[in-house]
């Protein structure tokens, strides 16, 4: 079996794609978090379930059309600032209204 000889361009490229690939990963860990933080957050203030939480930010996203990660931004520095710009607040109250509040055990029913 014969190898074929690698020149130093060959390994140059090589590295640079595992190094894009790698980039890609990280930006994919850190939307992660970012959308995580975000459902968490939706989940305690809406009181909603998870999976719910989820939902509500998906059809923000698409009713806003603002892809879901930068929804989920908006809604974390909602939680620090205190401040959202109308058309999200609109539309994250109507994806609340459409998915939640969901029973607390032991609480009382909701009129």
């Amino acid at each position: 079996m014969s190898r074929v000889p690698h020149g130093p361009g060959d390994e140059s490229d090589r590295i640079f794609a595992l190094q894009e690939e790698v980039d890609q990963l990280k930006e994919a860990v850190a939307s992660h978090a970012v959308v995580d933080q975000a459902i968490g957050m939706v989940v305690a203030l809406g009181r909603v379930a998870p999976d719910q939480g989820w939902e509500v930010l998906k059809d923000v996203s698409q009713h806003t059309n603002i892809k879901l990660r930068d929804v989920a931004e908006l809604i974390l520095l909602w939680g620090r600032a205190g401040e959202m710009p109308p058309e999200i607040r609109a539309e994250l109250e109507d994806a609340l209204d459409r998915y939640g509040p969901t029973q607390i055990p032991g609480a009382p029913p909701h009129e």
